[in-house]
């Protein structure tokens, strides 16, 4: 049986409108067309576990209201068990507000309501939950403090930890060394080491400061290019393959739950890596975080398809 999977991490409503153009200060665009869609990092990254095929649990928290209520619901119709979702009484759901012009900009604000309180109490009981061997996903839309303790916690009892290091944060530096894996973008890895990311040989540069903050296994995610692989066994370039992007909205959240799904069966870092770049790709054809992620059939029938 595959090992389970645990995403800790946030829970959003993204509001959508999509306008000829941004309003300026004081101004109001009319004509735009609207969309909801669920959001937030640690959802998105738990719908694509388990539409993969991961045995997944989210622990997130959500407020007392109807956005709480649906992607509760939302949640359980996509496999994943929702046990230690927690609703906060005093807080409303996390909320985006985006507004998208016909040029692709956007301008967004977050309110990110009662993922600000996902705190230590609140996940510790979830975590006595969980026995070894399992795979702890986490991202950094939660308060800091929560994920240090995590960290620290989940490396205590023996579960692997992988920390999708986004949005970009600077992270205390003995945290580094509980991690089982981390997995930066271009730009968190510059953030995290100094080094601006654009090739291979830079990517390779930028995860050796990271061996040398502590952290065993790096994969630094690279958009079209790949991901780049750094462990003591392999270090390599794994390239993506070639689509035509439509929208890259989700994608890295779509590769981080592909990856620990690969890796709850067992695969290799390497064959992991391969596994979760085929899943961003397809989700970059279509639109929208997690109605673009893809199925496990749509990825399998990829792989036949590519040969890959």
């Amino acid at each position: 049986m595959n090992t389970p999977i645990y995403v800790i991490g946030s829970s959003n409503t993204d509001m959508v409108i999509k306008a000829a153009s941004l309003p300026k200060p004081g101004e109001t665009v009319l004509g735009g067309t609207f969309l909801m869609n669920a959001g937030g990092k640690g959802a998105n990254q738990a719908v694509a576990a388990s539409r993969l095929g991961g045995r997944v649990t989210f622990v997130a928290r959500v407020g007392n209201d109807i956005f709480g209520t649906r992607a509760i619901q939302q949640y359980q119709t996509e496999n994943i068990r929702t046990t230690f979702i927690t609703t906060d009484p005093d807080h409303p759901s996390g909320v985006a507000l985006i507004n998208v012009d016909d040029k692709g900009e956007n301008s967004i604000m977050v309110a990110p309501g009662a993922n600000s309180f996902l705190d230590i109490h609140t996940v510790q009981e979830a975590l006595l939950s969980v026995t070894p061997p399992a795979i702890i996903l986490l991202q950094l839309e939660i308060p800091l403090l929560t994920v240090e303790f995590i960290i620290e916690e989940a490396n205590k009892r023996g579960l692997l930890v992988i920390l999708n290091p986004a949005p970009a944060h600077i992270l205390r530096a003995d945290l580094f060394k509980h991690m089982f894996l981390i997995t930066p973008n271009e730009s968190e890895a510059e953030l995290m080491t100094g080094i601006r990311v654009i090739d291979e040989l830079s990517a390779k540069g930028a995860a050796s400061s990271l061996h040398e903050k502590g952290v065993a296994n790096v994969i630094i995610t690279m958009g079209s290019q790949g991901a780049y692989l750094s462990s003591e066994a392999v270090k390599t370039m794994i390239p993506a393959p070639p689509v035509t992007a439509f929208d890259t909205t989700a994608a890295g959240d779509c590769f981080n739950g592909a990856l620990a799904v690969a890796l709850s069966e067992g695969l290799p870092l390497a064959n992991a890596v391969a596994f979760a770049c085929k899943a961003a790709a397809i989700s970059v054809t279509s639109m929208g975080a997690q109605s673009s992620i893809p199925s496990r059939k749509e990825v399998d029938h990829f792989k036949l398809v590519t040969g890959n």
